[in-house]
């Protein structure tokens, strides 16, 4: 197989599992759908939004890996920087990796802290007052790094050959829009349960 092949089809695989935000904002709907639950619940969806974060700077490097390998054995490993398209990729990508990092080193060990101190069988509302605040702003930087993945995976159909503008515009705004529609989903869910939507 030619190694330039190979390569690509790494980098496109892990491309594909760097789609972590969109399973973590459904894991978000899907507790909302318990309302006031037992702790053992909320234990267990953090533990699933942990393991992808985790997982997610696997996936990143990979991608930031192999993206350097591929300008290499196209020709260069400066047009990472000298190609617009390529550069604006890797502006990207080294953003979802700083959010990333906000999430996994900021946010979820405060959560954790806080899930940590729960007593009893739910989480008594003070701390769900501390918590809920915490997974909101997860939830926002969770939509935001959604929409950059899918604005990385259209740049990079235009590496070396780009769309017309028009239809550029017209795919950031379907991503836009689908991102929207998945944080609207939660909302809903949220109401529908009767439950804070960060609960």
């Amino acid at each position: 197989m030619n190694p330039y092949d190979l390569v690509k089809a790494l980098h496109m695989v892990a491309v594909v599992f760097m789609a972590a935000p969109l399973y973590n904002l459904i894991v978000v709907n899907e507790r909302v759908q318990f309302g006031k639950a037992p702790l053992e619940v909320d234990q267990y969806f953090e533990a699933i939004i942990r393991g992808n974060s985790t997982r997610c700077y696997i996936f990143q490097l990979t991608v930031l890996a192999t993206g350097v390998l591929l300008a290499t054995l196209n020709g260069s490993a400066m047009s990472v920087i000298t190609n617009g398209v390529l550069f604006i990729k890797l502006l990207l990508l080294l953003t979802l990796m700083g959010l990333l990092s906000v999430v996994h080193f900021s946010l979820q060990p405060q959560i954790d802290r806080l899930l940590a101190q729960a007593t009893g069988n739910t989480i008594p509302q003070p701390l769900a007052a501390q918590i809920a605040p915490l997974r909101l702003r997860r939830k926002r930087l969770a939509s935001v790094c959604l929409f950059l993945v899918m604005t990385t995976v259209v740049l990079g159909l235009q590496v070396y050959s780009r769309f017309a503008t028009r239809t550029t515009v017209v795919l950031l705004a379907l991503a836009a829009v689908f991102t929207w529609r998945v944080l609207e989903e939660h909302e809903q869910s949220g109401q529908v349960a009767g439950a804070s939507p960060t609960q």
